[in-house]
């Protein structure tokens, strides 16, 4: 463990300092240090038919070692780059520690893309080599002319016309490989960012970035590794979510990580059983996932959980969900903050914290964490501004690829900009208003939207809320919710009046929603945010044909 387990958050904080060597490659911590240990499991895979595999450290050195010569015999030189075109599947963690034992660099891209997102990115990174399944090849096949870059391809669970079959390469490389010497600033893997704006960028993420993730995760997941801890989150590996606050944490002190590709969208029921039949103890769920969850009856007894500790981020958890989870799972849920390009700089550890539900918890050791206005200055507290992050910090990223304009707006001084606001209160926890984008101001206040979002989801007919601003010509925007309703609900006129007066009554007169509309499904990222920023997009377009 790199946090020194403590009483007290201020204890385990200031106990901590930062020390990273010159020289560090990720395949060694996550990968070759364990490799010895032949009964210890790395990864316990469930296939598409819900059978079970499981590789061993020693399997998946072998394996890695094998793939990164075959890179490095096709010509591969330091800081190529790969793309690994995969879900939650074996050879996805097996490409990227190939990848860094040869000093080349990874990049995950989700299988949920179609061909022009991922063609973009195969072109700003010039990748020379695409691993990927069958399912998915198509989607290569149809860009191999718009993207010269590429010279290989590899296919999982196949040998098409076009392309070499993974597994049938490595049987004729040799399994053994000295990992390159790589600097702890040398980029590791490039992961682009979703944005609000514009094309997706690319965040150059350093092999420094594995060891400055380490704190932040032992702390949210209650001081993390335990005795046998199992982990695991449907969170795609695309996604820093899945990728680094689970996967490879995970290998980073020798635990058993989790793997499945069977759910095709998220399933509550399916969830609990992988949670219960594989013996999770630590997972990371999004407030989404644990919204959809908590319909279920009787889910600790019902599905034999063995949770400890769930980590959760991307939208505010809410008091509603919090309460839940102690009532019926029995553990306490620790919300979490960061992006892509900084990623765990603020989270909850209820073991040695009061946890205020909704917060996003207070700076993880090693990390500086303020409220900061325009000028660069940290705000007083209670006042809202951005969330930043000061460096030098090891979890940050060195550059956006191809964008130096970029990468220089990214920081207000020695300030790293999230793009989110929030606030921190007095006693140092910190509270997310939304994106820049996602707050409403309506009648002179700004509103958060998180707040009116728990405030439904504690009336009973609720399962999902998303709260947006609507341009108003008198109150600048006024708030508009838009709800998916439990079963047995219907939508009707009295349940939005009674609505409304439910939040009237938990919150101020001007946060309640003037405009309620009931949906089925909601617009959402990959990895289990909302998106807003689509809802106003189609409100605005209706207003135009009004």
């Amino acid at each position: 463990m790199m946090i020194k387990r403590g009483k007290t958050y201020d204890e385990v904080y200031q106990s901590f300092q930062w020390s990273i060597p010159e020289f560090y490659n990720i395949a060694d911590d996550v990968c070759d240090r364990w490799a010895d240990d032949a009964a210890r499991i790395a990864l316990v895979y469930e296939d598409e038919n819900k059978e079970v595999q499981r590789f061993t450290y020693g399997d998946i050195q072998r394996h890695a070692n094998r793939f990164a010569n075959v890179l490095v015999g096709l010509g591969l030189a330091r800081g190529d780059r790969v793309t690994l075109l995969l879900a939650q599947d074996p050879e996805a963690a097996i490409g990227h520690v190939a990848c860094w034992k040869a000093g080349l660099v990874s990049n995950p891209t989700s299988v949920l893309f179609g061909p022009e997102a991922i063609g973009y990115r195969l072109n700003d990174l010039k990748t020379r080599v695409v691993v990927t399944d069958s399912a998915n090849y198509p989607k290569i096949v149809e860009l191999r002319a718009s993207c010269p870059s590429v010279e290989h391809v590899f296919v999982v669970d196949g040998e098409p016309a076009g392309a070499k079959n993974f597994w049938k390469t490595l049987e004729s490389a040799s399994s053994e490989f000295t990992n390159v010497r790589t600097r702890a600033d040398e980029p590791a893997w490039v992961s682009y960012t979703s944005g609000t704006t514009g094309m997706p960028k690319g965040s150059v993420q350093p092999h420094r970035m594995m060891l400055g993730h380490m704190p932040s995760v032992e702390f949210m997941y209650d001081f993390y590794p335990q005795p046998n801890d199992v982990l695991w989150s449907p969170a795609d590996w695309a996604w820093m979510a899945g990728l680094m606050d689970l996967l490879f944490p995970g290998w980073f002190h020798g635990a058993t990580v989790v793997a499945t590709v069977a759910m095709k969208g998220f399933q509550p029921e399916e969830a609990y059983r992988i949670l219960g039949q594989h013996q999770v103890t630590c997972a990371f769920l999004t407030p989404t996932a644990l919204k959809l969850m908590r319909p279920i009856a009787n889910p600790r007894e019902r599905f034999n959980l063995k949770l400890r500790v769930v980590a959760s981020g991307g939208e505010a958890v809410g008091t509603e969900i919090f309460e839940w989870a102690q009532r019926e799972l029995g553990i306490r849920i620790n919300e979490v903050y960061g992006q892509t390009e900084c990623n765990l700089i603020l989270a909850n550890n209820g073991s040695i914290m009061p946890i205020k539900p909704g917060s996003m918890g207070r700076p993880t050791p090693g990390t500086i964490t303020a409220i900061i206005d325009d000028d660069g200055k940290v705000c007083p507290v209670g006042v809202e501004g951005e969330v930043a992050c000061k460096r030098p910090h090891p979890v940050m990223l060195l550059e956006y690829l191809n964008r130096p304009d970029a990468t220089l707006e990214k920081f207000r001084g020695d300030w790293l900009l999230t793009g989110d606001r929030g606030h921190m209160d007095e006693d140092g926890y910190f509270w997310f208003h939304g994106r820049g984008d996602d707050v409403i101001t309506s009648s002179g206040y700004r509103i958060g939207p998180g707040e009116i979002e728990d405030a439904l989801l504690k009336h009973p007919a609720c399962r999902m809320v998303a709260a947006i601003g609507v341009p108003d010509p008198v109150r600048t925007e006024i708030i508009k919710a838009f709800i998916i309703l439990n079963d047995g609900y219907e939508g009707s006129e009295d349940l939005i009046a009674e609505l409304k007066e439910s939040v009237h009554t938990r919150l101020a007169k001007h946060e309640m929603p003037r405009l309620i509309e009931f949906v089925k499904d909601l617009p959402m990222t990959t990895t289990g945010k909302i998106m807003r920023r689509e809802l106003r997009q189609a409100e605005a377009e209706k207003m135009q044909k009004a």
